[in-house]
Parts: structure tokens; C-alpha cells; sequence
């Protein structure tokens, strides 16, 4: 087998979500210290790249999608922001690093959305589109995995050198789900979703949101958390055809607890 049948043999063994952020984590993103706070998305005090993305940042795109969602850093009451449209597409923005959740394991972040998807739902693929998503990606733990899993795993990490991301958080602004809903995404069951903002009452308004991604891990997989390998944010309408924006603020992590009081 040669190395793109080897490819194609694993990328059509694992949702397209595990392949794209495949090639963003493998490369080895670097550890963090301790502190208080960690920006991860320091997005008020950006730093742009020669392409135009926040210092850090890359692109984060799927094999079988060709129309992407557009990212800008623009001006929203007097801050610096990421700008997201999506328009029957999907696409987000992802950054490379290492952390521990047993360390950081509080992650706040700001968000904005204009409009929710009036065929949105958490619980259907032709639903699985959501104005406003951040994405936490967590390390492959083999321990944790079944005698097929282990095998897609290992011939990955043949391929490119490393594992690929085990399991994923992400937070979502969903259609209309109960908020704090936690359901497998419909695609894979190593992605959890879960509702932290739900239907149009509070759009067109920035929302600060903070969870215990320790809690939520544990909760939603029923272990403690591996290592973080990326957080992304992503605004997509790939599915339900539709069109939003999304407006990103300053993501962080902090120390503190790691069970909820």
C-alpha cells in the first residue's frame, strides 16, 4: 500500500473533523507553564500574520468541503475581534497547543451571533451546523480505545509521525436544544457536544461564557481529561444551507478548580 492509499484508507475511517484537525496537531504544537491565565485567543491585542489570520492561528478546513466560511479581524466596540460569515459553508480557525487541563482547567471565552439556524439540530448530521463553536481538541489515549480503533490509530501514526486528536469538547450556540444538553455529535461519537447557548433571545449581544472543561470532559467521556492539543472556532452552515455571523472575543484559560462547587 503506498502512502496515499494509506492516507485515503485512514481519512475515510474517521470523520472529516478528526482529519482536518489531523494535520494542524501533528506537528508537535508547543507545552505551556503554569499561571494564573493562559490567552489562548488573544484576539483584542492581535498580532496579524502575513495572512491576515491572529498570530498563532491557522486555517482549519475539510477534505470534502470546497466553500469555506470567512474569517476577518475587524473592529467591534472599540476591540479587536475575529469576524466570522458563513454562507452554506464551512471552514474555522484553529490554534496548536499543549495544555493541561488538570492545570487550566476553567477556558472563558466571548462570543456574538446575528442569527441562529432555523434547521439546526445538535441531533441530526443535516443539522449539525451551528452559528458560533469553539473546539477542543484532546490528545489519543490508546488505553482508552477498542482493538479497531487502536489499528486506524496506529496506521496514523505510521503515516504522519504522531497520533491523532482521541476525543473532542465543543461548545456550541445551538438552535433551539435545552442549554447544558450533552449529546455525541451525529457524525462520531469521540466528539461531545455541548449546548451552552440556545435560540435567538440573546443575538446581536456579546456573551461572555466560562466552563470547567476538566468537569465537562469527565462528565461527557466518564475519565479524566487527556492533554489539550488544540482549541478552534468554527461557524458553518454546510449542512443546513443557510447563512450566519459570528463574532469571536479573547479566549482564555485559567487555573482553578478542576470539579465544579
Amino acid at each position: 500500500m503506498t502512502k496515499s492509499d494509506q492516507i485515503r484508507f485512514f481519512s475515510e475511517r474517521l470523520p472529516a473533523t478528526f482529519v482536518a484537525v489531523l494535520f494542524l496537531v501533528l506537528s508537535g504544537p508547543a507545552a505551556v507553564t503554569a499561571g494564573d491565565v493562559l490567552a489562548v485567543g488573544n484576539f483584542s491585542n492581535t498580532a496579524v500574520t502575513a495572512e491576515g489570520l491572529p498570530e498563532g492561528w491557522q486555517p482549519l478546513t475539510f477534505r470534502k468541503i470546497k466553500d469555506h466560511t470567512d474569517y476577518d479581524i475587524v473592529q467591534d466596540s472599540g476591540l479587536s475581534v475575529i469576524r466570522a460569515d458563513s454562507n452554506a459553508s464551512a471552514s474555522g480557525l484553529i490554534r496548536k497547543i499543549r495544555i493541561d487541563p488538570m492545570i487550566y482547567p476553567l477556558i472563558q471565552w466571548r462570543w456574538k451571533i446575528s442569527n441562529v439556524y432555523e434547521n439546526g439540530d445538535v441531533t441530526r448530521k443535516g443539522g449539525d451546523d451551528y452559528p458560533a463553536r469553539i473546539y477542543i481538541a484532546f490528545e489519543y489515549d490508546p488505553g482508552q480505545a477498542g482493538i479497531l480503533e487502536k489499528a486506524q490509530f496506529e496506521g496514523a501514526r505510521l503515516i504522519y509521525g504522531e497520533y491523532p486528536p482521541g476525543s473532542a469538547v465543543n461548545y456550541i450556540w445551538e438552535s433551539r436544544a435545552p442549554l447544558d444538553t450533552r449529546v455525541p455529535n451525529p457524525f462520531t461519537d469521540r466528539v461531545m457536544m455541548i449546548v451552552v447557548e440556545s435560540g435567538p433571545d440573546r443575538t446581536d449581544t456579546w456573551i461572555t461564557a466560562e466552563r470547567n472543561i476538566y468537569q465537562d470532559y469527565l462528565d461527557c467521556f466518564g475519565r479524566q481529561p487527556p492533554l489539550i492539543t488544540g482549541v478552534a472556532i468554527m461557524t458553518d452552515s454546510d449542512n443546513t444551507g443557510e447563512a450566519a455571523t459570528a463574532y469571536y472575543g479573547d479566549i482564555i484559560f485559567k487555573s482553578g478548580p478542576t470539579a465544579n462547587p
